[in-house]
């Protein structure tokens, strides 16, 4: 069977020196609020924390796999190491393992490629990226992305970011073997997630050609309706973006009875929208804040004062030494390191075989949660003695 080939290589930029207009990790952006994404452009690009950590994580992922993989690498040297990003990276570099070994029985020769430059500019204008790990095996192609953060779940299906991935691996290979179906999975250890979605190749050909080409060339001319959602959390005009204000001042307007006198079905509607509601407001208050200490802006009705703080010892060392001149010595606390360092000091197995059976994770608080939280429902067997009964007059 003959192919089409489009040629996506026409204006490829370099990604370290470049960064696109349409990036694939925003696309769910992009793709729902096309002319966010030009916008973004008059904000100055910042990189947060948990980015910087993120980063870290996935240069320890790539150098283990390429170690797993008899490859040469330099271990990356981070502050941001720990136990817990060791263990995520392990069991990362474990799980890509696992599916080559698995691409194997069906396929001779599969390929592997790590952090490997990708290409889709002919879908999106000037659109590349980078995928974590690609596994090609005959028929199949397989994507997958690693994510540290812990904050939001990420689902594989559907996902635009792993699509155009997809997409820019298809442009490379496809023209080599005969691959009928994308398979993309999101690795999210921080959450317990691996989640993972496939498609047929004629579908998300489809989808490139149907919805995402007229859709990113919107957004890259700055075309189309400002549409608020969840996929404006990392958004940087989200705190100013007025289509986003609008909205929330509309539930914010509602007016609601005290909890006791709502019904279910109202109880339920407030539910789903103050995690939204109060997420933005705490937005608007940072960024109010920030620009009042740091920038001298004045907000009418509101001042900058100095919050409450905590008494402090200004030498711990001097304070002990007065306190046992003055016959005070039981002044000292004696208490067991932190789990994480006891078995960092004793190695993982001998931690377990010393102190494994003393070893326990108490039940997590009880907490409400959408139906599309991941983690199973508990059985509250004894609510009526934990909880008030509400009653309506």
């Amino acid at each position: 069977m003959s192919k089409q080939k489009v040629n996506c290589a026409k204006g490829t930029r370099e990604a370290g020196l470049y960064h696109a207009v349409l990036s694939a990790s925003g696309s769910r952006r992009w793709l729902n609020c096309t002319p966010s994404a030009r916008l973004e452009l008059e904000f100055e690009n910042t990189t947060s924390e948990a980015a910087r950590e993120g980063t870290a994580a996935h240069a320890l992922c790539e150098h283990k796999l390429k170690k797993f993989l008899k490859k040469r690498s330099k271990r990356p040297v981070s502050d941001y190491n720990s136990d817990e990003m060791e263990e995520c990276t392990d069991a990362y570099a474990e799980f890509v393992m696992e599916q080559y070994e698995e691409a194997k029985k069906s396929c001779k020769d599969p390929v592997i490629l790590i952090e490997q430059k990708l290409d889709f500019s002919c879908y999106v204008p000037e659109g590349f990226g980078t995928g974590d790990c690609i596994i090609i095996s005959d028929d199949k192609l397989h994507i997958i992305d690693f994510k540290y953060g812990q904050g939001i779940l990420v689902e594989a299906e559907h996902n635009p970011q792993m699509m155009l991935y997809a997409l820019g691996a298809l442009e490379i290979y496809d023209a080599l073997y005969d691959i009928k179906e994308v398979s993309m999975t999101i690795f999210q250890p921080r959450r317990e997630n691996i989640s993972t979605w496939t498609i047929p190749i004629e579908e998300l050909k489809a989808w490139a050609e149907e919805e995402l080409k007229p859709k990113a060339q919107m957004a890259y001319d700055g075309d189309g309706e400002y549409l608020p959602g969840e996929w404006c959390t990392f958004c940087k005009v989200a705190v100013k973006c007025r289509a986003r204000a609008e909205e929330k001042m509309k539930l914010a307007r509602l007016e609601f009875k005290m909890p006791p006198l709502l019904t279910d079905a109202e109880i339920e509607e407030v539910l789903t929208i103050l995690p939204d509601l109060t997420k933005w407001a705490n937005e608007i208050t940072a960024y109010a804040t920030e620009a009042a200490i740091h920038h001298g802006k004045e907000w009418n009705g509101f001042k900058v004062v100095e919050g409450r703080s905590n008494r402090k010892y200004r030498d711990e060392l001097l304070v002990a030494e007065a306190a046992r001149e003055h016959g005070y010595t039981d002044i000292y606390r004696q208490t067991l390191i932190p789990m994480t360092e006891m078995q960092k000091l004793m190695g993982k197995s001998v931690f377990e075989e010393i102190l494994g059976e003393l070893i326990y994770k108490p039940p997590g608080k009880p907490t409400l949660v959408p139906n599309t939280d991941k983690r199973p429902a508990m059985n509250i067997t004894n609510a009526e003695n934990e909880f008030d009964k509400i009653v309506e007059d």
